[in-house]
């Protein structure tokens, strides 16, 4: 079928280190004991979302979908009318970006949530997006199968 991906990839906040901090700022919380029950009720509440949120990424016949569930509720499309050119790429989620998640920067945005690798789309309106990936290399394939 013409909607069937030709590339699909989901990725999760899984990093030791986010969960480390949390744990660490929970203990210190039930160490100050009922002071910080509501501190802690808005820590998990942080756990939860960040354990929920999922960065969802396929290339269709028509374009390039992303969706960052439960942010969004539907995929974001990119159309190949809209792109100008693209590329594999690694990077520095927080020297250039400040961070992980869904993030602005002046002119480009991006969507990641692991790693440093990811596909580079300049659109034709003069912004940029990138798509943080574990499988650069089979998304990028799936891009060019996509627009011959």
């Amino acid at each position: 079928m013409e909607n069937d991906p030709l590339f699909q990839e989901v990725q999760q906040f899984r990093q030791p280190w986010a969960w480390a901090l949390l744990g660490g700022v929970a203990l210190f919380m039930l160490v100050l004991g009922p002071l910080a029950w509501g501190g802690l009720v808005v820590l998990g509440a942080v756990a939860v979302l960040l354990y929920s949120l999922r960065l969802q990424t396929e290339v269709r016949a028509d374009g390039i979908y992303v969706k960052m569930w439960p942010l969004h509720r539907s995929f974001r499309r990119i159309a190949w009318a809209d792109i100008e050119r693209y590329e594999s790429t690694e990077y520095s989620p927080l020297r250039e970006f400040g961070g992980w998640g869904i993030r602005w920067a002046p002119g480009k945005l991006a969507y990641n949530v692991s790693g440093k690798q990811g596909v580079w789309i300049e659109r034709t309106n003069g912004r940029a997006v990138l798509v943080g990936s574990q499988r650069p290399d089979e998304f990028l394939g799936a891009i060019e199968d996509a627009t011959r």
